[in-house]
């Protein structure tokens, strides 16, 4: 398995070396150069297998030539074995064929979990192999920065720095990662949003001398690794809902594109994905793409799911190449022109994308609404983003006999200000390993938005060799 760039001018390179190199030399997103697929009597073999057992058969085609099956193996079962629901991605059922997908039950109770576990181990395993130390920088909403912490705060060949924007995230999703007190995490408070974050995070890949010598690694959704396991549990819930003998669709809540993407891969893995909706606030660049193949940059607007409070989806690109024939140069074009601020594509391209995607954008009253209606009808507790795709799903719903799921992307607990709203007269309660969260001692440092002084930062806080 080779992985090619986006762009077109990248060396190919294979997964460890795709694992460590985070966004391409040409600035593309890194590509399996051809996809594994499954039959459906293979994947109907894989019913009754455990999440970590399923997790393996799903990931390891794009593995095999760097990590041996049996090392491969215990990392898979090492990674799940913490989660605190048996089934590892439960689903309930809300209504006749709507199910929600619950993506919290990894340690900092977000879907970022199911890779970023993943991803802590494989740095571990390649970077001991090879006898390197690297640097992590990684920009966050909310949850990327908490679950990348926890997926590589033991680890003694990675410094890790998450720049999350300052006072722009909630205060659980903040002490998630401030409170993690260990040698190798740094926490920086940028005073900016989020894309500001992004944006330096991209320039940093850019130009690495500021690291004297040592590597950057990336922890986001560009990185490969990222999106193949989050593929997996496309294919948990179909399986747990009669696939591959039918059909399911998907509604996802995404600001970056990533978790969605990984949803489209597992259809042209050969998981039965009668529909993809993608499900947003009024952040509402891909809406507006895959309604109208509009893609225009806006003001960022703060809303009740900050997580998806992004203008530029780093993913989409990944998309965009398929729908280009998978050429580079054409991609480069388009991606020169998207970074003026507005671009179409051409219709055939938006119009086959249109084929699997819908979408929707929910403003804060509509997403508390849905917090509202489905806590009285059903006394299921929805948090902000979960309640976005929740709306998406029956606004969008294509076919009511096919089952729907929503990916339920976090934990209600972690937005307690929209919960209290809504008007539901209940407040989320932190899981057991958390009760403790609003006493622990936070260390974080707040920087100016400045490449510059962010850059000077980590310099100074890496851990000597």
């Amino acid at each position: 398995m080779k992985y090619i760039s986006t762009r077109g001018q990248a060396p190919a390179l294979n997964f460890e070396e795709v694992l460590l190199a985070g966004l391409a030399e040409d600035g593309g997103l890194y590509v399996p150069e051809s996809l594994p697929v499954f039959t459906l009597e293979e994947i109907g073999s894989w019913a009754g297998l455990s999440y970590a057992e399923l997790a393996y058969k799903v990931m390891y085609p794009f593995v095999e030539e760097s990590i041996p099956a049996a090392d491969f193996r215990k990392i898979v079962n090492e990674t799940y074995a913490g989660f605190d629901h048996e089934a590892v991605a439960p689903l309930t059922q809300l209504g006749p064929g709507e199910w929600v997908m619950e993506l919290f039950h990894g340690p900092t109770l977000a879907f970022k979990d199911y890779a970023l576990q993943l991803l802590g181990r494989l740095f571990e395993y390649v970077l001991a192999k090879r006898d390197e130390q690297v640097v992590i920088m990684g920009a966050t909403s909310g949850d990327t920065g908490s679950a990348a912490i926890e997926g590589c705060r033991h680890s003694e060949h990675v410094d890790i720095f998450i720049l999350h924007p300052h006072q722009r995230v909630s205060e659980v999703q903040r002490r998630q990662m401030t409170t993690v007190l260990a040698d190798n995490v740094f926490n920086i408070a940028v005073e900016g949003n989020f894309d500001d974050c992004q944006r330096m995070v991209k320039s940093s890949f850019g130009d690495q001398s500021f690291l004297n010598g040592r590597r950057l690694v990336a922890v986001n959704s560009i990185n490969w690794a990222r999106i193949m396991a989050q593929i997996v549990y496309y294919f948990h819930a179909g399986l747990s809902l009669g696939a591959p003998w039918r059909s399911v669709g998907f509604s996802v809540p995404t600001g970056n594109f990533g978790d969605i993407f990984a949803g489209y891969l597992a259809s042209r893995m050969g998981l039965p994905v009668n529909q993809l909706i993608v499900a947003t606030n009024r952040n509402d660049i891909l809406h507006r793409f895959i309604s109208a193949n509009q893609y225009k940059a806006q003001p960022l607007a703060h809303t009740l799911s900050p997580s998806m409070d992004i203008v530029v989806s780093s993913n989409f690109e990944r998309l965009l190449f398929d729908l280009h024939g998978r050429n580079g140069a054409l991609l480069s074009q388009l991606m020169a022109d998207m970074a003026k601020g507005e671009a179409q594509v051409e219709e055939g391209r938006w119009k086959a994308a249109r084929r699997l995607f819908d979408s929707l954008a929910v403003t804060d009253d509509e997403t508390l609404d849905t917090i509202r209606e489905v806590y009285e009808k059903d006394g299921y507790m929805l948090d902000p983003h979960t309640a976005i795709g929740v709306r998406a799903a029956r606004h969008c719903r294509r076919q009511k006999g096919t089952p729907m799921v929503t990916l339920a992307t976090a934990h209600p607990a972690k937005f307690p200000e929209a919960i209290e709203k809504s008007g539901i007269g209940v407040s989320p309660a932190l899981p057991r390993h958390m009760t403790d969260l609003y006493e622990r001692e936070e260390r974080y440092a707040v920087q100016p938005n400045d490449l510059e002084a962010i850059q000077r930062f980590v310099a100074e806080h890496m851990r000597q060799a």
